[in-house]
């Protein structure tokens, strides 16, 4: 999956001009309950305004409240210049970056073109890992070895079992694979997890929706 496809495009996103006032820029945070705002230049990127930074730079101005709201423009309090993504990166890089801060700019040749937020994560991995659908969950390990994988498909295939989603993690300090997967409810689920471990994958969790 790509950027592009979970990206919030800019004429859908709330953004502030570099000359906007930190009260401004303040306000509109508030008004939309947002936790920052990209700041925006003849369409190219400059960096994001948010909360913590404005109260970090009135800490440590020398001006009173409302002179220091007035007088001060999002240019003066601005981060994140260099972090964004471009729009045929994957989505893990922006999962990466997006780690201490909540939105993520998508630019390309310095122009903003949108937006991934914290919250487009989960959404992506509640769907990775089939949670909008109800079924089956199996977690088992497998050793690290050609073919396992292909050896679980031919047994799901036995079966004629259709797959909501297959994740794995990689535990390469225990030499073996975590594999979750989860599959439609089906009453040959004994069957299967039986032919999984006569094959040598180790079944440690079962869940199946109600």
């Amino acid at each position: 999956m790509f950027v592009k496809s979970v990206m919030i495009p800019k004429e859908k996103c709330l953004t502030v001009h570099v000359n906007t006032t930190v009260l401004e820029a303040l306000q509109e945070l508030e008004a939309k309950e947002i936790d920052a705002l990209p700041i925006i230049e003849n369409g190219k990127y400059k960096g994001m305004f948010n909360k913590y930074l404005l109260y970090k730079a009135f800490f440590y101005s020398d001006l009173d409240k409302e002179s220091f709201l007035q007088q001060t423009t999002v240019s003066d309090v601005i981060t994140r210049e260099d972090t964004f993504v471009q729009i045929e990166d994957v989505f893990e890089n922006a999962f990466i970056k997006l780690y201490d801060f909540p939105i993520l700019a998508v630019v390309e040749n310095d122009k903003f073109l949108g937006l991934v937020t914290r919250y487009d994560t989960i959404t992506q991995f509640k769907s990775a890992f089939g949670m909008n659908s109800k079924g089956t969950r199996i977690t088992f390990t497998s050793v690290e070895s050609e073919g396992r994988i292909l050896k679980m498909s031919d047994i799901l295939h036995k079966y004629h079992t259709s797959v909501i989603s297959l994740v794995t993690f990689d535990e390469t300090d225990k030499l073996v694979r975590r594999i979750v997967l989860k599959i439609e409810n089906d009453q040959k689920i004994d069957r299967i997890l039986k032919d999984l471990e006569k094959s040598g994958f180790r079944v440690l969790h079962i869940e199946k929706d109600a």
